[in-house]
Parts: structure tokens; sequence; C-alpha cells
């Protein structure tokens, strides 16, 4: 939203320079971009007014021109050819300053002096766009009348700041210059004033002349109209020309002009149509019927279907409402009678319409946010009012006002104790009071109710009322404060926030990078990934609005998304990649959804390259469960998950309890998403990890005494898990227990057929005496006896 200072006084006094004013807007929430000083590049340029013109008598392309410029007449040779006697013209004097730098001095032409230089638009930094009757390549023509050694900055309204805001989409009321007015007032303590808006309305009524119908009167709250006749076409006034060029808008003539003029000092669009175009002078406000086309004033043709509202006449559609309008109603230079429209439409229609068909205007872009019906009649008015005063036509008596269902303001409770325990302060009632009037918020004491404008809908409860009195009390003036009581805190981060971070530190550290992935995906996924058809994996939860079919349901496991990576990096030629994620996946509690889904935050972890396998992965694993201070944890073997290779694969098992499953990624699967041959992958749930995890650590100090070691070999059925060896090692070697370590499994001549040789290196040590061989040898014995009884063990000689 950009604001000409100039135009802001015209209803607010601000006497301050303009970085202060854009310093206190942004402190009282409307936040300033930037600061554009007009024809700042521009010094010493004035209005010149041609006396005479004769040929250079040395150069044939030259002419030596007499220039009054106010304080005298000066000499100048152009090369300028479109000039004559009595022309205005801007004159850059000796030792001024145009845009980009350049500077002009006095000098001589083949040998004739020239005291300055005539200016054309470019060289004042102006555009075709900004006078479209200006000479691409010659002198800029000044129009109207006025005087010699007028500054050429104020004839031009170039003597200005233009202050650009950044305007939230809670507030649309600051879309418009009696918005951003009311908000300076509000900062600066100022009077804030409306100019009066009265109608003469000189032809007869509007009765009998046009009709209005709402037919969607859930997508058009309100549709004014108003009808001028004896419509004279023009230019506008070189007043109105100005403001709308500082505020973006490009001047056409006096009627599109005045819409626009009319849509930056209310914030609401309007539009005006050619009465004569109008069949059966009706205005049919409905949605589009499928397939039907209109072609727009940009020159395009629009293809409509019944999500989108129009404006049609007896026949056709004649604009798209809230967007633009149609090329077969436009204004041009023989309308003779147009009808205004001003009227108020559902944002959230006009924003799909716009983006459906691709042409966000300035229109839509207010309308999207949400205007105030109320405003409607304000802003008729004032076009109505400037088309008498600029002598563009007669305004009819009466206005067409369809109004299906007027606004109802909203009452909030008022209370100043609450405001200032909200806000830590101990700002009086009155205080409060006062910026509440300021900003045309009623107040009933009575009631203890204050009760907001229409045009602020952003005010709905206590709370909103507690930002306006910080906002305008200013914030500087808000003392820090602690809270009080137990809503004191120290900050620190919780222990599951603890422990995850461990989890990311250990990964890293075990050579992982970490990924990020959507927690969208595809159905097709299952198939992918050799999903049963009654899998429970299936039933996931479908997206009502999704991006695309490949984000249409939450997921249910994140294997797909990390095999989606790791195929990316196989097919770009990465040798090998070691990759962790820790998010979410989402079981529903019931389907349909009745209450939220059950949110679990899972660890992935996904692997591929030359010499990695199964244990390399496993390693992960084990260390993990190691920083976290997991004791009871064992991997089981699974041969029945066909996401799996089922001769490759472990569950994880935490307290006899199944915290994920980790192994070779089956071949098909791995396949399926184009990957390498062999892919590894873990799904570990993170709240078993949380729960067990320990991070308190015992200090142990070094032994005093001398451990002893002893080696033991076995031959165990092959399908035995050497886990199994484990816990009854560890079970029988009692408190001086310490180590074991694995240190061959062989299958082979010197076993028998369905037998494994399981080798294991145990260190024991006690840590008050050393021990004794006959110590240690009775406790072999019991490992070996139980290993016997148990697993039908035999020592391997």
């Amino acid at each position: 939203m950009k604001l000409p200072l100039k135009w802001l006084k015209d209803y607010t006094d601000i006497d301050v320079s303009p970085r202060e004013y854009a310093h206190a807007l942004t402190m009282s929430g409307s936040k300033v971009e930037s600061l554009e000083v007009l024809g700042s590049g521009i010094d010493k340029v004035v209005v010149g007014k041609i006396l005479t013109v004769e040929k250079h008598p040395d150069a044939d392309r030259l002419q030596v021109c007499q220039v009054d410029v106010g304080n005298g007449t000066i000499q100048i040779v152009t090369g300028a050819t479109n000039i004559k006697v009595n022309d205005l013209v801007p004159v850059a004097l000796d030792g001024s300053s145009l845009p980009g730098g350049i500077k002009i001095k006095k000098g001589k032409l083949r040998g004739v002096e020239s005291a300055g230089m005539l200016c054309s638009i470019a060289e004042l930094a102006l555009t075709k766009e900004d006078y479209p009757n200006a000479a691409e390549d010659g002198i800029f023509i000044l129009e109207g009348d006025p005087a010699p050694g007028t500054d050429i900055k104020e004839y031009l309204g170039m003597n200005d700041t233009v202050v650009e805001f950044e305007i939230t989409s809670n507030r649309p009321d600051c879309l418009s210059i009696i918005g951003i007015a009311r908000e300076s007032a509000a900062t600066f303590g100022t009077s804030f004033r409306i100019p009066e808006v009265t109608v003469k309305e000189l032809c007869g009524p509007i009765d009998g002349k046009a009709s209005v119908e709402i037919q969607a009167p859930d997508l058009c709250y309100r549709y004014a109209a108003r009808i001028v006749e004896n419509v004279k076409i023009s230019p506008s006034p070189r007043w109105m020309q100005q403001r709308l060029r500082a505020s973006g808008v490009r001047p056409i003539n006096n009627i599109v002009d005045i819409t626009n003029y009319v849509m930056l000092e209310y914030g609401q669009p309007m539009h005006a149509f050619d009465l004569k175009n109008l069949k059966g002078s009706r205005i049919i406000v409905r949605r589009a019927e499928n397939g039907e086309t209109m072609r727009t004033l940009d020159g395009q043709d629009r293809v409509l279907d019944e999500s989108m509202l129009v404006i049609a006449d007896a026949e056709r559609p004649v604009a798209v409402a809230g967007v633009m309008g149609g090329e077969n109603s436009e204004i041009t230079d023989d309308t003779k009678t147009i009808l205004f429209e001003s009227a108020n439409f559902n944002g959230i229609s006009v924003r799909l319409t716009a983006k459906k068909l691709g042409m966000r205007t300035e229109s839509s872009s207010r309308f999207e946010k949400g205007l105030d019906p109320e405003n409607v009649m304000n802003a008729i008015n004032r076009a109505a009012q400037l088309v008498e005063e600029l002598g563009a036509g007669t305004v009819c008596k009466g206005v067409i006002d369809c109004y299906p269902e007027k606004i109802q303001r909203r009452s909030i409770p008022f209370d100043p104790g609450f405001i200032n325990d909200l806000l830590g302060t101990d700002i009086s009632k009155d205080t409060m009071i006062d910026i509440f009037r300021r900003l045309e918020i009623e107040i009933d004491e009575a009631s203890g109710t204050v009760i907001p404008p229409t045009f602020r809908p952003d005010l709905e409860q206590e709370a909103d009322l507690a930002e306006e009195v910080a906002r305008f009390y200013d914030y500087n003036n808000i003392k820090p404060t602690l809270l009080e009581g137990k809503a004191s805190t120290i900050g620190g981060k919780t222990r599951k926030q603890k422990i995850m971070d461990i989890i990311s530190q250990t990964m890293l550290s075990c050579g992982l990078s970490e990924t990020y992935t959507y927690s969208f995906t595809s159905p097709k996924v299952f198939d992918m990934i050799n999903l049963p058809a009654d899998s429970p994996l299936r039933k996931a939860i479908v997206i009502s609005n999704p991006l695309g079919e490949d984000y249409s349901i939450m997921r249910m496991t994140t294997i797909p998304d990390m095999m989606k990576i790791l195929a990316v990096n196989y097919n770009r030629r990465v040798e090998e990649a070691r990759l962790f994620e820790m998010s979410n996946v989402y079981i529903p509690r019931d389907l349909p959804l009745t209450e939220l889904p059950d949110e679990r935050l899972v660890l992935t972890i996904g692997m591929y390259g030359e010499g990695i396998d199964f244990y390399d992965l496993s390693g992960v694993i084990e260390e993990l469960m190691d920083v976290l201070g997991i004791k009871e944890y064992e991997l089981e073997p699974v041969k029945d998950d066909p996401m799996f290779h089922p001769g490759r694969t472990a569950r994880l098992m935490i307290k006899g309890e199944s915290a994920g499953i980790l192994g070779e990624i089956h071949p098909a699967v791995a396949e399926n998403f184009e990957a390498a041959q062999r892919n590894y992958a873990a799904f570990i749930e993170v709240e078993p990890l949380i729960e067990y995890a320990s991070t308190e650590h015992e200090y142990k100090p070094l032994p005093k005494f001398p451990a002893v070691t002893r080696d033991i070999a076995v031959i165990v059925d092959d399908g035995i898990p050497v886990r199994n060896l484990e816990k009854i090692i560890i079970d029988k070697a009692g408190k001086i227990f310490e180590e074991a370590k694995l240190f061959d499994v062989y299958k082979g001549k010197q076993v028998p057929e369905g037998k494994k040789s399981v080798a294991y290196s145990i260190t024991f040590r006690a840590y008050d005496r050393t021990l004794t061989d006959e110590e240690v040898s009775s406790v072999m014995e019991k490992i070996t006896k139980a290993l016997s009884d148990e697993l039908g063990a035999q020592l391997r000689m």
C-alpha cells in the first residue's frame, strides 16, 4: 500500500519528518517497508516558456531558443524538433541536477552560448505510462498554464514523499488512505477527519433506468449502483493524476480514474459499466455456468465455471465479480451513460476465482482479505461527488442498494483489569477509552462492553483489545515485569527434547546425515513396499484437499520415504549413503476420523553402499542403546515382514516390548523403488527410547584388581540365536561377570550338519579382590551346564 504524505494530510495533521512518521507507524503496528522521495534526483529544474525559436547559424540540426524561466530570459541551444513558440517545457538551469547524477552546466554548442537544457520525459526519469501524450524522443511539452519559473517538481506533483506499507491480511481497512490516516491520527493523537460527501443529484430518479438482482447472496453480501448521465470522457485534472501516479496507479480517463481514486481513498474497489451495453439495463449477480466464456478488459478470453461469481446483464456475463470487468461493457470515448458499481463479495470466492483465472488484480487483492459491507455506500457516494466536481457527468437521484442481510456488529467485554494483567501494565481506564475512541470503537460503560466498527473484523476478543491498547500506549512505555506465582518458570528443554537431541547427535556421530520428508504420501507406496491387501498400514488418513495424488494420505510408515531418498541418491551415482530422519507417522484411532490421530515419533535409518551390511545397521542401533543407557534390549529375528529380507531382519525388543524393526530391504521392494540392490533400513519408535533412556551416568573407578579371561566354544543348533547364549552366560556368571565377546561363528566340515560352532571370550573381575582359578572354574562349569541343559550345547574340543 503506497501512501503519498500530501494526500494523507487531507485527513489528519502530521507535523513530523517522513522518517519519524515511518518509525512511529511501524511501532504502532503498521509496518513501513520503504520511503520514496519523489524527484529526489531533480534540482533547479523549472517551467520555461519558449519565446523564440531560430536556426543555429553553424548547425543545421540545432535551434537557438530564448526561454522565459520566471526571473529572466535565458538562451538554450537544442536539437529538438517538436518545440514551437509559447510552448511550456521543463528547463534544467545552469548548475541543475537530473536523475542518474547528471549535472547541467552553462556552455557553448558550435560557438553559441547555451545556459541550460530543455528536458524530455526520459531525462526526468518519467515514462510514457506516466504521460501518454508526451513525445517519447522529443522535449516534454507541459499541459495546462503553469507560470514560468515554477519548480517542475511542484508542477508535476513530485515534491512529495511516498510511504509504502506492508499491510497484514487481517487489516483490510488499512488498504486505503483513510484507513492509514485513521491509524496515523491514533498514533500521534491528532484529529481525524473525512471530507463530507454530498451528491447534488441533478438528473431524474434512478427508478426504472436499471435494476439489480443478487442470485448468490452467499457470495455477494451487498451490491449498490448509481447512474450518471451526460458523461463527458476526458483526462482527469492534474491533481488527481498526480495522486494516482504517486500511489502507483496509471491515469486513464476521468471515469476510470475516479473509480481508482475511490478504491485508494476508501479501500473499496469499484467498476463502471457503459449502461447502453447492459442488455435489459439489468445487473444480475450470479454464479457462472460451466464453460461460459467472456473477454475481460485485458483482451483475454476467460473460460468460467460454476464456482465463480459473475456480474451479468440479461444475456451474458459483463464482469468477473471482484476481479475484472468485461470488454463488452467497458467505458469508451462515446459513452454517455454509466452505471457505477460498488459491491461486497465473499473474499474466499474472489481469491479462488482470481487464482483459477491467473489474473490477480488491485481489486481482487482487496476483496480477498474481506472488506466491510458498510463501506459500499460511502464509496459510491464519493464517486458520484467526484463526477459532479470534475464535470464528468450528471448524477441521477437515488441509489439501488441490494443488501440481503445487514452485517451485525459484535460486542466484546471490556475489563481494564484483564488488559493490565495481560500486559503487565497499570494503564488507566480513561487512557484505554481514549485509545478506543480514536479507533472509532464504541464504549458502553454501563454494560462493560465495547463495540468495534464493522471495518475491524480482526477485533474478536479481550486479548485483541489489549493489543490495541499496547500498540497505541507505545510498547516502549511497557516496562518488563516477571510473571507471578506458578506462571514463572525456568527455561529449559523437556526430557523428550533432550533425548531427541541425544538421538540426533548419536546418529551424526555414527556418520549419518539428517533428512526431512513430507508427512503426506501416496497410496501407491502400499504396493511398492509389498503390503498385503489386508495390512492395517493401508488404513491411512485421506486428506480432503490434497496437493495431488502423490500427497493424498498421511503416512503410516516412513520406510517408503527413506527408500525414495536412497533411490534418488543411487540414481545420481552417489556411491554410498547413510541417512536418518526423526519424524511423525499418523495412526488413526478410528476411520472415518472422529478424533485426532495418534502421532508417533519415529527414527528412520537408511543406508546402502559397498561393504555396508546388516551389522553396520545393527551397530548403529547398539551404539544408540549404549548412549541412551538402555541395557535390557535384544534383537529377535523376523521372517514375515514383506518390506524386509526374510533372513536378514531383526526386531528391536526393549524390556520384552517391540520398539522397531531393522534389516535389509526386500530385493523386490528395492527394485520397485529403482534403488540399489542391497539397502538397509530401520524403523524405530522414539517413545520407548525416551521412556527407558537413562541420562544419569554412574561413575565407576578404574579397577584395582586384575581380570581373568576364559574362552568357550560350543556346538549348538544352527537356528539358535547367539543372543540366547549370551543371556545364559551373563545370568550364570553372576556378580563377577564383566564382558562376553563373540569372536567366532563357524559352520563347516568339522561341525555336524544343521549345527554351528559359537565361541566367546568371557572376562571376569571382582572389584574387592583378586579372583582365584577355583572361583572362575566353578562359574565356567555353571555356564557350560546351563548351555547344555537349556540349549543342548556341546563343548567343542
